[in-house]
């Protein structure tokens, strides 16, 4: 080939479009293309050429400007054009024009048709829908690997052995028998085949050989009863995560009402090796903070895992958080065998990524505390050292402490009800730059410990004002708009220039961020009570508050982006280097590329939309 021929070649394997198309097609485009000049000024597409063409930007610069003459798009070097090869050529050339002189490469779209069915990767980049392009990076990201499989099964895939069922009237040495005879771990009690409770080796020693009870005893005086079951369709990720947030060793499988199957953590740790059930049951049972931060080393361990996995980053967040929950509520109950009962009730509540169920292994800790109003000056003492204790114990787990200390452990965000009632009120009708800086902990916060009705009655009165109060929401949503999506005219990267993260995106503050603002807005605006972003999102859409599109774009755009971040992050952990939010995008395929430009449109466009709809350019 000759050397001006392979330079051409080399260029295009180079771009995202043609990256992952194999060598032979490159030659055949080269051969096929044509390369034509444009001079500055000059209209495009070209208007002296018969046929419909692909065009790729060498060098150079075209502007789109709308009839107003401002800017609306531009194409720079590595950019193409598609639209005459999608049969969508409706666009008002008249204003597209070469703001600098452009060197062009023209394939004929019966070359790339051809391409496109010969090659299922290559089709992708011209589907019409970016819906349908998010979709399909979903699905391949989910499926791409083995381990995928073995998450998305279904529990009764994982259990081929009858359940160990006995009537409520067997006497307690009866059933110790049964399990022995058939090496069972434990075994469900049924009264008139409707499922009772469940009794497993831990049941028999605590509660009869430890005890006076006689072992001719029904069952039922030592049998649990508050049951948590699954059906046979739950696929094992959700089982796994009802495992980690009641932390619980063994769950009933269930079809139609009855009891067929019973899925133990044994079995869990047989096919995922770190298992979180197992992690949030050793926090339940620790008795220092030494052995909790022993527990917690395990976290960078476990999410690495549930990434290789292909677990959701929904599920992931959702299985952290709930460890982070356990590992909470325990301090909460070693600082209260230290210092005594509470003198009033009160209750502790997560803020930020962890009361939102969004949280990864490596983050800070963002909480406060409700107290009964019915609290006096004399009872400070104790809610100090009780949130002192529990932000160092966090600290010491990994969860280091927030730099804006927006903790218990601040008298500020340690209040009564009445007081932080006050803070809601104020925050809503007088909305302020730090109110809108303490949006993304204090907007998010839910129960952890304690009497949960404290926050309940404050949480309902504050989503009826901010639901009210459009001026409030005017702010929020122009706190919605500082995180913008780093993609340039047409579709570019805008890459960080820094020592520390020179050439690379921040797919947390960059991307996820976002996405969580805007979920923010409409759960406020709307009186949506639930705290995490895909339910807020759904319930924004079950209400009409927000369209069938935009919310399952924005639902497969943080899910996309967040998988990116966790493999990222997983591979960090692997090396035993630092775990971080920036990505090089060189180290991701061009399809991948690709796909996180249609993550980063669908969340422009939506801020567009917010903005548009509540003029937050009025606002000073």
């Amino acid at each position: 080939m000759e050397i001006e021929l392979q330079e051409i070649v080399d260029f295009l394997s180079q771009q995202t479009l043609f990256n992952e198309l194999p060598e032979h097609s490159l030659v055949l485009l080269v051969n096929e293309l044509e390369i034509r000049y444009l001079r500055r000024g000059g209209s495009f597409p070209l208007t002296d050429v018969e046929g419909d063409y692909l065009y790729l930007l060498r060098s150079g610069a075209i502007d789109w400007r709308d009839e107003q003459g401002y800017l609306v798009d531009k194409l720079a070097e590595g950019d193409c054009y598609l639209l005459e090869c999608l049969s969508m050529n409706e666009q008002d050339h008249s204003k597209s024009h070469a703001s600098e002189d452009c060197l062009l490469y023209m394939i004929p779209c019966e070359v790339i048709q051809s391409l496109r069915e010969k090659s299922s990767v290559f089709e992708q980049h011209f589907l019409t829908s970016v819906q349908q392009r998010m979709k399909l990076a979903l699905d391949r990201s989910q499926n791409g690997k083995p381990s995928a499989m073995v998450m998305q099964q279904r529990v009764s895939e994982l259990t081929d052995h009858e359940p160990l069922i006995i009537d409520i009237n067997t006497s307690i040495v009866s059933a110790a028998m049964s399990m022995t005879e058939k090496n069972a771990s434990s075994v469900l009690v049924v009264n008139k085949d409707q499922l009772v409770g469940i009794i497993s080796d831990t049941d028999l020693r605590k509660r009869c050989l430890a005890t006076n009870i006689s072992r001719q005893e029904p069952v039922s005086k030592i049998m649990s009863t508050e049951l948590i079951s699954i059906e046979e369709n739950t696929i094992l990720s959700d089982a796994l995560l009802t495992m980690t947030r009641h932390q619980i060793h063994h769950l009933p499988i269930m079809r139609a009402g009855k009891a067929v199957g019973i899925l133990s953590v044994t079995e869990l740790m047989h096919y995922l090796g770190t298992n979180s059930a197992y992690i949030a049951s050793d926090i339940d049972k620790a008795n220092s903070v030494e052995r909790l931060v022993q527990m917690s080393r395990h976290l960078p361990e476990l999410q690495s895992n549930l990434t290789m996995q292909n677990s959701s980053a929904r599920q992931m967040g959702e299985v952290i958080s709930s460890i982070t929950d356990a590992l909470t509520r325990r301090l909460l109950m070693l600082a209260e065998q230290q210092l005594g009962d509470p003198p009033v009730p009160y209750v502790w509540l997560a803020g930020g990524s962890q009361g939102r169920n969004e949280q990864t292994s490596h983050t800070d800790q963002d909480n406060a505390m409700f107290i009964d109003d019915g609290m006096r000056s004399e009872h400070e003492s104790y809610f100090a050292a009780l949130s002192q204790f529990v932000c160092d114990g966090l600290n010491a787990c990994g969860y280091v402490y927030c730099p804006g200390n927006a903790m218990a452990s601040n008298p500020v965000w340690r209040q009564t009800v009445t007081v932080w009632s006050q803070y809601f009120n104020r925050w809503i009708n007088e909305p302020e730059k730090k109110a809108l800086m303490l949006s993304s902990i204090f907007f998010d916060l839910r129960p952890v410990y304690g009497d949960h009705s404290l926050f309940e009655a404050v949480h309902e009165k504050m989503l009826k004002k901010a639901r009210a109060n459009q001026i409030f929401i005017a702010y929020m949503v122009s706190n919605a708009l500082i995180h913008r999506p780093p993609l340039g005219f047409f579709r570019n990267f805008v890459l960080i220039h820094d020592e520390k993260h020179d050439q690379t995106l921040d797919l947390k503050h960059r991307g996820i961020v976002p996405i969580v603002d805007i979920a923010r807005v409409y759960a406020l605006s709307n009186g949506i009570a639930v705290s995490n972003t895909t339910e807020r999102l759904q319930m924004a859409h079950e209400t009409g508050a927000m369209s069938t599109e935009m919310s399952e774009n924005l639902l497969d755009a943080l899910e996309y982006i967040s998988s990116l971040r966790l493999q990222h992050q997983a591979s960090q952990i692997r090396q035993q280097i630092s775990v971080d939010n920036y990505i090089d995008p060189k180290s991701l395929s061009g399809l991948e590329r690709g796909h996180l430009k249609d993550a980063f449109s669908i969340i422009k466009d939506m801020q567009e939309v917010l903005e548009n709809r509540h003029q937050t350019g009025r606002l000073t």
